[in-house]
């Protein structure tokens, strides 16, 4: 397991650091260690604590081999984010949240259909006998589809759970995944309801170094996961070669004379 992060760590990245006091959620009361000129700070203690529950809930759903979405669509969190969740091979939505993502998967599939079918056409030269103007506009359009969608181009299945950063900004992720019972896990500013996500993280959601300490974070604890998948699959198929290797040679003694 990943070692905790220390308080200093999170100290230098800015994740204590909440929105004024006139912004707050009252829900975030728990949270919240002291208000320092007019500004709420957060408490790292609880920050610590509710960071390892989310780590181990993520790192369990990556061993099980189930997919968990990254959701972040605000400016300094975008690229964050993406980058994270490309390393564990995960899907991710940087771009624009589309209102149905999740509640009508189907129909999303079929535009993510759309985009492979284009991309192909203008790959393989099908398309030769169009002029220039129909394949710069279908150009155009596969370009507008993957970067709303080329993010879940992978996902064949609604995920397991979604990750997101600031879920006051995410509303209409959150709300989609909450209609389908999709387990939530939310990095939760000072000025957000952290009773909306299963797993709340209270920190900073709006620096840059705070939402990549906590990212990075949760996705090496992702990567742990998806190790201990790995080494079980090959632990059972030892055990599986073992075995039949077993019955082989106990059939040979076995027969008769």
């Amino acid at each position: 397991m990943a070692n905790k992060l220390s308080q200093q760590e999170m100290l230098d990245a800015g994740v204590h650091f909440g929105h004024l006091k006139k912004k707050w959620n009252p829900k975030m009361l728990p949270y919240i260690f002291m208000e320092r000129k007019g500004i709420h700070i957060i408490d790292l203690n609880k920050t610590q604590e509710k960071l390892e529950e989310a780590a181990s809930a993520l790192r369990s759903i990556a061993k099980s081999g189930r997919k968990i979405l990254f959701v972040a669509t605000k400016k300094q969190a975008k690229e964050i984010v993406q980058e994270a969740a490309k390393q564990v091979n995960m899907p991710f939505v940087t771009e624009r949240w589309l209102g149905g993502m999740l509640t009508n998967f189907v129909t999303i599939r079929k535009s993510i259909k759309k985009k492979q079918n284009i991309e192909k056409m203008l790959g393989d030269g099908a398309l030769n006998n169009i002029t220039k103007k129909e394949r710069l506009m279908l150009g155009r359009q596969q370009q507008k589809l993957d970067k709303v969608l080329g993010g879940i181009e992978n996902l064949p299945r609604i995920p397991a759970a979604l990750f997101l950063v600031d879920i006051t900004h995410e509303h209409i992720a959150l709300s989609e995944a909450k209609n389908l019972g999709i387990k939530t896990i939310g990095v939760v500013d000072t000025n957000s309801d952290p009773t909306k996500v299963d797993f709340a993280i209270p920190a900073n959601d709006d620096a840059t170094k705070s939402i990549q300490l906590i990212t990075n974070y949760l996705m090496e604890a992702i990567k742990e996961g998806l190790a201990e998948r790995k080494k079980d699959k090959e632990e059972a198929e030892t055990k599986t070669e073992t075995d039949v290797k077993a019955s082989a040679e106990a059939g040979e003694y076995d027969q008769p004379k």
